[in-house]
């Protein structure tokens, strides 16, 4: 089965075939750098990491763009409220994505273009579309002619006439249309400027992205993806202002992820009921969020909930069971031999087309990881009870397991050893009565917390004040403080 994706423009599935064959040219829409990210930007994040993943398994050379936004009205307000200059807030949000990501084991793109390294070639679009009769310039800001261009509202299936300014449009009496949007802003005192032919101003959000995407992958790229939420009006609008300057087309497929949900609303920071992705991996292995996340269809809404993150976390505690039995093997000096015949081990034999199989059907991560289940379920009949006794059958499962293992690898899955997977199991989810192994770096969720402070009152009951102590002092070195006081022992994590 050749590749497969569903299309946003058309709304359909379309076999997948690249400008150059065997090139693939991806650009994502990435994250306005105003504060950490929550678990909707990992959805994302993660969809798309996935998606580069299995192109390259696949056999295609993938250019891999994702930008930042650095400039916009909410980082403006960030550093006006902390009192510094707005670079400070992008780089230590830029930060914080790289440090919250690699967690993840996000790939790096091929290049993370910022806007305010753009300018120049914003400025040159935006007067393209002037020149062309496209745009127009009011007092200092210039604004897209959406009536000009007679195919917008192909990608989001919205009708031009039936659209109303609304809660997504700015409404602005200056403008020629009420859905006219801004190319550039004018500057207003204080705020970060650009000199540019209309006066001093910055980038409009949208046009950041048609300039970065043309520049760092040509005038038509092959992948432009990003959340439901950019169909409209962020990604209508490149199109309008991409192909009217270029007159060609601006992506060949549109791909966009699934949101999260929080009893069935959409997790987002404007509604308030977001998780960030800090607050999440200070109780939750950076992996099983993951494993999470690829267990759904990336189209898919997602419920977040403890249960769905405890199921996960038992998925992945099988697939390390799996690579910890290899590593036993290794260790016994077992080296990968043929596997056995027989209709019970065609699952494993055969894994590699089926979970290709499964991923060529738009890149659905939920057959796939069905296929690999499938898989162990055969493997784990070839595991040995002493591998250095039962070589035969240590070298099987050790062949089985090769065989996995750049599978796993697609889904960015099992990239630790099954030890320190395991240990890490120790350090975050089971605290009470492990001592040393509270790791400073992971904060304990509020339940571990709760069992260390009944541990610690138990010793204390049982006049083992050594040991309360050592409780205490493991808790301050993983960023808890205790207080002890007529009703009891409060705690909070360190600022």
């Amino acid at each position: 089965m050749s590749l497969k994706v569903f299309n946003t423009m058309g709304g359909r599935k379309e076999a997948f075939v690249p400008a150059t064959p065997g090139k693939v040219r991806m650009y994502v829409c990435g994250v306005t750098v105003y504060d950490l990210c929550h678990v909707g930007h990992a959805r994302a994040n993660v969809a798309f990491d996935i998606i580069v993943r299995y192109l390259r398994h696949a056999g295609y050379e993938v250019r891999y763009i994702r930008n930042f936004t650095d400039i916009d009205d909410k980082i403006i307000r960030r550093a006006s409220q902390e009192g510094i200059p707005f670079e400070a807030v992008t780089g230590k949000y830029i930060d914080a994505f790289h440090e919250d990501f690699d967690r993840l084991g996000l790939l790096r793109p091929d290049a993370e273009p910022r806007a305010t390294e753009h300018v120049p070639e914003i400025i040159a679009l935006v007067s393209g579309l002037v020149r062309a009769g496209k745009a127009y310039a009011v007092d200092g800001d210039v604004y897209y002619a959406v009536k000009g261009f007679p195919e917008y509202g192909k990608l989001s299936g919205k009708n031009v006439e039936d659209l109303l300014a609304g809660a997504r449009v700015e409404v602005d009496e200056r403008k020629r249309d009420p859905l006219d949007f801004a190319l550039w802003k004018a500057s207003k005192p204080g705020e970060p400027a650009w000199d540019s032919p209309w006066g001093p101003g910055r980038p409009g959000w949208h046009i950041e992205c048609s300039a970065m995407a043309m520049k760092h992958l040509g005038e038509t790229i092959d992948i432009h993806g990003g959340g439901k939420d950019l169909v409209f009006p962020h990604h209508e609008n490149e199109i309008a202002q991409s192909e009217a300057a270029t007159g060609k087309p601006f992506a060949r497929y549109w791909l966009h992820n699934g949101f999260v949900n929080i009893d069935n609303e959409k997790m987002s920071k404007s509604l308030g009921n977001f998780f960030t992705l800090r607050d999440v991996l200070a109780r939750v292995k950076p992996e099983v969020l993951r494993f999470f996340l690829a267990a759904s269809h990336y189209r898919s809404p997602i419920d977040y909930s403890d249960r769905s993150l405890a199921e996960a976390k038992a998925g992945l505690d099988r697939l390390y069971r799996v690579k910890e039995k290899a590593e036993i093997c290794r260790a016994a000096g077992a080296a990968p031999s043929a596997l056995p015949e027989g209709e019970e081990f065609a699952p494993l034999r055969d894994a590699r087309n089926r979970f290709d199989g499964a991923m060529d059907d738009d890149f659905n991560t939920a057959a796939a990881l069905g296929r690999l289940f499938d898989a162990v379920r055969a493997l784990n009949r070839l595991a040995p009870d002493d591998p250095a006794a039962e070589r035969e059958k240590a070298g099987q499962f050790l062949a089985g397991y090769e065989l996995l293992e750049p599978l796993f690898g697609v889904l960015g899955l099992l990239r630790i050893s099954a030890g320190d997977y395991f240990r890490l199991e120790i350090h975050v989810m089971d605290t009470v009565g492990v001592g040393e192994n509270l790791s400073a770096t992971v904060r304990p969720s509020e339940a571990d917390v709760l069992k260390r402070i009944e541990a610690r009152k138990a010793a204390r009951a049982r006049k083992e004040y050594a040991e309360a102590d050592r409780i205490r002092k493991e808790l301050e070195a993983a960023g808890v403080l205790l207080e002890d006081g007529k009703a009891g022992t409060t705690w909070k994590y360190r600022e």
